[in-house]
C-alpha cells in the first residue's frame, strides 16, 4: 500500500451522475460534497449499503477514507456513479483486487442513458393519440 498521504483518483458515471473519487488509507470515513455519507443519503439506508458493496466485495470494510465529488443525477444514479469509481480506485491501488471485483460486476458501468425528446412527438416516443375517422 501506498503512504498515508497519497491518494488514488479514479472517475464513475452513471447515467447523468459523474462522481470524482479520492480514496486512502484511514478509518473507513466516505465523505460526499462535504457531507458525511450518512447525512447526504439520509433517506435510505439500502443506498448506503450499495456504496459500500466494493468493500464487502473485497473484505475490507472501514479500511480506507474516501472523498467524493458528485454532481447531476439523483440519488440512485450518484450511488451508483460513486460506487464505479471507488471500484476503479481500487483497481489503481491493488491489482489482484480487479478479478473480484469484476466477478461482483463492479467494474462494469451501466451504458443506458436517457432517451432526447424528438420535434414532433410529446416526449421521446410519446406521440398524440392516432384517430382512424
Amino acid at each position: 500500500m501506498a503512504a498515508t498521504n497519497d491518494y488514488f483518483y479514479a472517475l464513475g458515471r452513471r447515467k447523468s451522475a459523474t462522481a470524482r473519487v479520492r480514496l486512502k488509507g484511514g478509518k473507513g470515513s466516505i465523505t460526499i460534497n462535504g457531507k458525511p455519507a450518512e447525512e447526504y443519503f439520509a433517506g435510505s439506508q439500502a443506498l448506503l449499503t450499495k456504496l459500500n458493496m466494493p468493500f464487502t466485495a473485497i473484505e475490507q470494510e472501514n479500511k480506507f477514507d474516501i472523498t467524493v465529488l458528485v454532481d447531476g443525477g439523483g440519488q440512485a444514479g450518484q450511488v451508483d456513479a460513486i460506487r464505479l469509481g471507488i471500484a476503479k480506485t481500487l483497481v489503481l491501488m491493488n491489482e489482484d483486487l480487479k478479478g473480484t471485483l469484476k466477478r461482483a460486476d463492479l467494474l462494469s458501468r451501466d451504458p443506458r442513458e436517457r432517451e432526447r425528446k424528438k420535434f414532433g412527438l410529446k416526449g421521446a416516443r410519446k406521440q398524440r393519440q392516432f384517430t382512424k375517422r
